[in-house]
C-alpha cells in the first residue's frame, strides 16, 4: 500500500474530488494548508504599503491505496490540477506498512 499526498491549488480542490471519486478512490482526507514552495510568495500592497506574503494557501488531499492504484491516481491529479504555471503543487508517494480500521478491528487491504 501506498499513501498519496497531494499539495494543490485551493481552485482544483473541487474538480479534483470529482475525478477522484469517478476513478473509484473510496476514501481521501483533505487539509487546508499553507507553504511555499520556489516562488517564495508574491508581494501585495496594503493601504500603500508593499507587504510580502510568504506562504501560500493550498490544499492537501490525502489517499491511501495499493500500489496498483497509483500511477492512474497521479496521471488523474496531475490532469486535473496542471495549470502549467508556478504553484500547481507537488505529489508525495510513501510506503505504508499496514492499516486497521478502528470499529472493526480490519486490516490491511480489507481496512480501506
Amino acid at each position: 500500500m501506498k499513501q498519496v499526498t497531494a499539495i494543490v491549488r485551493p481552485e482544483v480542490l473541487e474538480p479534483l474530488k470529482d475525478a477522484l471519486t469517478e476513478a473509484g478512490v473510496s476514501g481521501m482526507t483533505i487539509f487546508e494548508v499553507q507553504g511555499c514552495g520556489h516562488q517564495h510568495g508574491w508581494k501585495e500592497y496594503v493601504r500603500g504599503s508593499e507587504v510580502l506574503l510568504t506562504m501560500v494557501p493550498k490544499v492537501e488531499v490525502m489517499l491511501v491505496v495499493d500500489d496498483d492504484e497509483v500511477d492512474p491516481l497521479i496521471d488523474c491529479i496531475c490532469t486535473v490540477a496542471r495549470t502549467g504555471e508556478v504553484g500547481d503543487g507537488k505529489i508525495f508517494i510513501t510506503p505504508v506498512d499496514s492499516v486497521v480500521r478502528i470499529r472493526t478491528g480490519e486490516r490491511g487491504r480489507a481496512a480501506l
